[in-house]
Order: C-alpha cells, then sequence, then structure tokens
C-alpha cells in the first residue's frame, strides 16, 4: 500500500471517529452528517453514491447508519478498510453502554437508589411509540400495508417465542411480493453474484450455532442469540427493540423490563449507533459471571449485531443494482417493513406493562412522544431533562 493511500486512509478513520462521538439521532441524522464530512468536506464518494448507498442499506437486514459508514469504507479501501470502520464506529458507543450495564448493575446490587430514572422509562416507551410512528408513516402507504401491520403488532403482542418474528416478517414479505404486477417494469440485467460474503454470513451462523448447543457455554450462546438476531431486523434500531424483548427479557428473563427501559433510553443519549443497545443487554445478560464476563459480554454483543449486516451489505453492493430491477423483490419490501413497524407497536405496548400505569407515567410517555414529533429538541437533552426531574420530583 503505498504512502498516500494509508495517509487517506487514516484520514477517513478519523473522520469515521469523529463521527462515533458527535453523531446523535439515528439513521436521519446520521446521514445529514455523513452528506456533511464525507462528500462535501473529504469527497470521499458523490452525493448520489451515499444516497444510493443510504437506500440500500434501509432494506437490508442491520443497522442503516453503520453499513452505509461501512459501505464507503468498502468502497474506498475494500474489506480491510471496512472492518476497522466498524470497529471505530462502533467502539465508543459500545464502550459507554457496557459500562452503562455494569454501573447499573453495581448501583442494584449495592441498594443504592435508582429512583432518579423514574421518568427514563416511561420516556423510552415514548421514544419507541415515534419510531413506530416514524415508520409507519414513511413505509405504510396501502391498505395491505396497514392490514399487515396491524396483524404483525397483533401476532407479535400475544405470541411470546422469539421465532414469531421472523415468521412475520417472511410472511408479510412473501404476501406483497404477489403484487409485483404495480411495480414499474425495467429493464433487467444478469444478476452476477460472488457468494463469498453470503458464505461467510451463513458459516458463522451455522458455526455459532452448532458450537453454542455443543458447548452449552453462556458467551458462545450470547453471540449465538445476537448474530441470528441481527440477520433478521429490517429498518434500523428501533426494529432491534421487538427483538431483543422478546429473546432476553420475556423468553429467556435476562433482564427485567426496567432494566431493559433504562437501556433503551440510555442509548438515546449517546452517540454513535442505536444497535450499541445491544452491548448494555449483553453485559446484563452474564452479570452472574463477573466484571470480565461483563465487558467480553457487551462486546461479544456488538459483534453479533453488527457483523451480519456488515457481511450482507458487502455481499449485495455487488449486485445491486441489477437484482433492484426484479419487481418481486421491490414489492416485497412493503411487506416487510410493514411488519417491521407492527412490531415496534407492540412492543411499545408491551414494555409500558410493566411500569406503574399512573397519571403521571402516561403523560411522561405522550409527552416524550409530542416533543419528538413536534420539536427539534435533541434526544440526547429529552432524557437529560428527564433524569434532572427524576432528582427534582
Amino acid at each position: 500500500m503505498g504512502a498516500v493511500k494509508r495517509i487517506r486512509y487514516f484520514i477517513f478513520l478519523k473522520d469515521v471517529f469523529i463521527l462515533a462521538i458527535s453523531a446523535f439521532g439515528g439513521p436521519q441524522a446520521h446521514l445529514a452528517m455523513l452528506l456533511n464530512i464525507m462528500v462535501k468536506k473529504r469527497g470521499y464518494i458523490s452525493e448520489e453514491e451515499l444516497m444510493e448507498l443510504y437506500a440500500l442499506c434501509q432494506i437490508l437486514p442491520g443497522p442503516t447508519s453503520t453499513q452505509t459508514i461501512t459501505a464507503i469504507g468498502f468502497r474506498i479501501g475494500k474489506a480491510n478498510l471496512a472492518y476497522l470502520t466498524l470497529l471505530v464506529w462502533m467502539l465508543p458507543a459500545v464502550a459507554i453502554m457496557t459500562t452503562a450495564a455494569i454501573l447499573v448493575d453495581n448501583y442494584q446490587t449495592k441498594n443504592f437508589s435508582l429512583e432518579f430514572t423514574k421518568f427514563i422509562q416511561p420516556m423510552a416507551v415514548g421514544f419507541i411509540s415515534y419510531g413506530a410512528y416514524i415508520i409507519a408513516s414513511k413505509m405504510v402507504t396501502t391498505k395491505t400495508a396497514g392490514a399487515l401491520m396491524a396483524l404483525s403488532a397483533i401476532v407479535t403482542y400475544f405470541i411470546s417465542k422469539p421465532a414469531a418474528l421472523p415468521i412475520v416478517l417472511v410472511f408479510a414479505g412473501c404476501l406483497t411480493a404477489f403484487k409485483y404486477k404495480k411495480q414499474e417494469i425495467e429493464v433487467k440485467e444478469k444478476v452476477k453474484i460472488k457468494w463469498g460474503n453470503f458464505t461467510l454470513w451463513g458459516l458463522v451462523l451455522i458455526a455459532a450455532a452448532l458450537l453454542g448447543a455443543f458447548t452449552q457455554d453462556r458467551i458462545v450462546l450470547l453471540f449465538e442469540n445476537f448474530y441470528r438476531n441481527g440477520s433478521l431486523i429490517f429498518g434500523g434500531g428501533q426494529v432491534l427493540i421487538p427483538f431483543l424483548n422478546k429473546e432476553f427479557v420475556e423468553f429467556k428473563g435476562y433482564l427485567s423490563s426496567e432494566e431493559f427501559l433504562s437501556g433503551l433510553a440510555m442509548v438515546q443519549a449517546v452517540p454513535g449507533p442505536t444497535f450499541s443497545v445491544s452491548s448494555f443487554v449483553g453485559a446484563l445478560s452474564v452479570r452472574d459471571l463477573g466484571l470480565g464476563a461483563q465487558i467480553l459480554g457487551g462486546f461479544i454483543a456488538a459483534c453479533g449485531i453488527f457483523l451480519p449486516g456488515t457481511f450482507l451489505i458487502f455481499f449485495v453492493i455487488r449486485f445491486w443494482d441489477s437484482l433492484k430491477k426484479y419487481r418481486v423483490v421491490r414489492a416485497s419490501l412493503e411487506g416487510i417493513h410493514a411488519a417491521s413497524a407492527g412490531m415496534v407497536a407492540s412492543a411499545a405496548f408491551l414494555l409500558f406493562e410493566p411500569i406503574d400505569n399512573s397519571v403521571l407515567n402516561v403523560t411522561v410517555v405522550i409527552g416524550t412522544f409530542l416533543l419528538l414529533t413536534y420539536t427539534k429538541i435533541p434526544p440526547p437533552l429529552i432524557i437529560l431533562a428527564g433524569l434532572a426531574a427524576g432528582f427534582l420530583v
């Protein structure tokens, strides 16, 4: 590698780090910062290329912002730079959320009062409700999509098994795929597929499942759980919530609903990828194994949730221009996005159930939703205001 390339890669990774410690607000806000730094300031890619990558990442499983920024790294310096990009981008948020989990656990173990966080849990429900509203307003635009959203919400509300979620997604996608004739016809190109990254994704999935079943090691099982969930999540950080709630709160019972909601609220005040909440869940899932296991659990959970989307974007980016011309592919996305919106809506109801159904808590949920919908107050400030109110009230 030439000296000029090395310097360019170093500057690019420095820009990624700046984004990792300053990018608040989820994929939409992240996109604005990517446009400013990666396109206007540095010229790593064109605005058209960035928007195309962002659109592609939105319809693939995995975290949209993370996939977009690693895809830029892939375009600049292939796989090696892309994996370094992923590491630099996720580490600050992962470290913060793992530390938060350890502190929460220590506070509870030592019987310190967490009363000052009393407004954080209903605020988290407000954030989830807002996420469902945003997804629905953008993705649910037909009667079929509306019906699938409602059906998805009902099914995932009443069925606690984690396996229900991917089944609902596949069913919804297959159902709307039959509407392919309504999609605009485009001139098809022969799809030339390089299977390397897809094979890698599949091999890791199978190996983790087999190794976990054979060893029953908690850390290995943790990686498998997050890797499997990360392979099925369409629609960004809000859609991750019902998957984690089903798997780790309702089914396995590693976290209480209160702890889970606290983590969801905290991640709103942390820069970088929203998927870093996985580190909070991972660290608390192995709390009984000691501090070292918690630190490892936070990192392993992050690797599990981030890697599938990374493998898949590297796989699809090579032939996406040809694949998207097929109407059945575009048509299936209507059902997948509608089902995802329904899952997020049901998660909001499920996570509100353990909270005291008081007028104050309901007011906090509604107030948080309205602030996010009708004001431009940054989410971190809303969370800090909630913590301050917890001290004062």
